[in-house]
C-alpha cells in the first residue's frame, strides 16, 4: 500500500501548505486526498490513529431501547464474564433489570465486573442511591464494581478527564458500543420528551478483542486488577463487515478521536451525514466540512433541537450554523426529545457509532470509543434511521434560526475552552 503515501499528504492551497498560514504548518490539517473506498480509508486511518480495519464482523444496529433487550438477552446467556463500562448507571427499574440479570450470572459462577464514572454516575447528580441500590446489591452477589477517578481530594482538572465509554462484552465475544446509558432517559422510543433518541451499534468478530482491552484498561485504572488470560479468546474472522475500533483518551495535541473524524470526514465523496449530540466541532473540522461541500459533497449535520440536557452547548451548536449553512450545509434540529446519536454516514459504505461527540471535550479530554466500520447493508439502515428522524425535525436556514448571535458566540467560545489543550 506504499503507494498511497502521498495520497495522504496535505494538498497545495491547504492552509499552512504551499504558501497557506505558516503558523499552522506543524498542525495536522487537510483537506487530505484518500484513495477512494475502503482499502484507502483503512490505510489512512491505520496511519493517523494506529488502527486499521479489518475483516470479519457481524454487526446490528440498534436503535434506542432495543439495545437493552438485546443486550440483556447476551448477558443471560453469557458462560464466563461480563463486563460493563458505563458513564451513566442511576437506580431506576432499567438499572434493576440488569442488576437482577448480573446478579443471577454470578450465582452462576459467570465473572461479572462493572466500571462506572463517578460524575456520570453519582457525585455530580446529587443521587447518592448508587452505592446503596446498585454497588451493594451486586458486590454483596459477587460482581465487581469499581468508580473510575473518584474525585475526592482531586484537582479540578481531573472533573473533565473522565470516561465518557459505553461499552459491554460478553464472554469476550460480543461487544456493544453506543450512546446508551443505564437510565430512565434511554428507555422508549425517543419520540417523547423524557425519551432520548439514541443509536448503537452490536459487534462480533477480532475488533471486540480490542473492546476487551479498552476495558480492561479501565478495569485496571480503577483498583480491580488484571483479567484472566480466558477474557480473551481467540477471535475467528465470521461475518463481511470490516471494522475499527477507535479509543481514545485527553492527551496535550491531537486526539486519535479527532484523528478518526478528520480521516472519516475526508472519506467522503458523496455523502457525508453527521448525526450528533453534542455538534461543535473545532474550526479545523468545520473548515472540513465547507471544503467537502465545495467538492460537491451532500453535507448533512442533524443535532439537538428544544429539548437538550445542556442550554450552553446548543448555543454553541448553533454558533456553528451560519458558516455552514452560507457554503450550502443542511442543517436539522430533532425536535420530539434530546437527540443522543454519535453517527456519521459516508457514502454508501462506511459508518461510525460510539459514545464520541463533536466538541471539544469529547475530542480532547474525555474516554471515548467508537466504532468505525464498513458495511453497506448497515449503511442502508442508517439512512433509513436518518430519513425517518429527519420528519420529526425542523430544517433550519439563515432566515430560519440559522444566525449567530452574541450568546452563541460566547457559548462556542465557552465549550472550546473546557477542552482545548492544544
Amino acid at each position: 500500500m506504499s503507494e498511497l503515501t502521498d495520497e495522504l499528504l496535505p494538498q497545495p492551497g491547504a492552509h499552512g501548505f504551499d504558501g497557506g498560514d505558516v503558523t499552522r504548518k506543524h498542525e495536522m490539517q487537510g483537506p487530505f486526498k484518500l484513495q477512494p473506498g475502503p482499502e484507502g480509508f483503512s490505510f489512512a486511518l491505520y496511519q493517523a490513529t494506529g488502527v486499521g480495519l479489518s475483516p470479519g464482523h457481524r454487526m446490528h444496529l440498534l436503535e434506542n431501547s432495543q439495545v437493552f433487550d438485546r443486550m440483556l438477552e447476551d448477558i443471560r446467556a453469557a458462560k464466563h464474564s461480563v463486563h460493563m463500562l458505563i458513564y451513566i448507571w442511576r437506580p431506576c427499574e432499567l438499572s434493576d433489570r440488569f442488576v437482577e440479570a448480573l446478579i443471577e450470572r454470578s450465582r452462576a459462577g459467570v465473572q461479572c465486573r462493572v466500571v462506572v464514572d463517578p460524575v456520570g454516575s453519582e457525585e455530580t447528580t446529587g443521587d447518592k442511591d448508587f452505592d446503596q441500590k446498585v454497588e451493594k446489591r451486586l458486590t454483596d452477589e459477587g460482581v465487581g464494581v469499581h468508580y473510575y477517578r473518584l474525585l475526592a481530594g482531586k484537582v479540578l482538572g481531573r472533573l473533565l478527564s473522565r470516561s465518557h465509554q459505553k461499552i459491554v462484552v460478553v464472554d469476550g465475544r460480543i461487544a456493544y458500543t453506543g450512546g446508551f446509558g443505564i437510565w430512565k432517559v434511554w428507555e422508549g422510543d425517543g419520540l417523547k420528551k423524557d425519551n432520548w433518541r439514541d443509536t448503537h451499534i452490536r459487534v462480533e468478530g477480532p475488533e471486540v478483542g480490542r473492546i476487551q482491552v479498552t476495558f480492561s484498561k479501565h478495569w485496571i485504572e480503577s483498583g480491580g486488577g488484571f483479567l484472566p488470560r480466558e477474557c480473551f479468546p481467540k477471535l475467528e474472522a465470521d461475518g463481511d463487515g470490516c471494522a475499527a475500533f477507535i479509543e481514545s483518551a485527553g492527551r496535550l495535541g491531537i486526539t486519535e478521536a479527532e484523528r478518526m473524524v478528520r480521516v472519516v470526514v475526508a472519506a467522503a465523496t458523496r455523502r457525508l451525514w453527521i448525526a450528533n449530540a453534542y455538534f461543535t466541532p473545532p474550526d479545523d473540522v468545520l473548515e472540513q466540512l465547507e471544503v467537502k461541500v465545495r467538492q460537491g459533497v451532500d453535507v448533512r449535520v442533524l443535532g439537538p433541537g428544544p429539548q437538550h440536557d445542556v442550554p450552553v452547548v446548543r448555543a454553541s451548536q448553533r454558533s456553528t450554523y451560519e458558516r455552514l449553512l452560507a457554503v450550502g450545509v443542511r442543517i436539522w434540529e430533532y425536535q420530539p426529545a434530546m437527540l443522543h446519536s454519535k453517527t456519521m454516514l459516508v457514502d454508501d459504505w462506511l459508518c461510525v457509532v460510539g459514545s464520541t461527540n463533536l466538541d471539544s471535550l469529547s475530542l480532547n479530554k474525555l474516554s471515548e470509543g467508537s466504532l468505525v466500520f464498513e458495511d453497506r447493508e448497515i449503511a442502508a439502515k442508517l439512512e433509513q434511521c436518518w430519513e425517518k428522524d429527519v420528519r420529526h425535525s425542523k430544517e433550519i436556514s439563515l432566515q430560519n434560526g440559522g444566525r449567530t448571535n452574541p450568546w452563541r458566540r460566547f457559548a462556542r467560545r465557552a465549550t472550546q475552552w473546557a477542552g482545548h489543550d492544544r
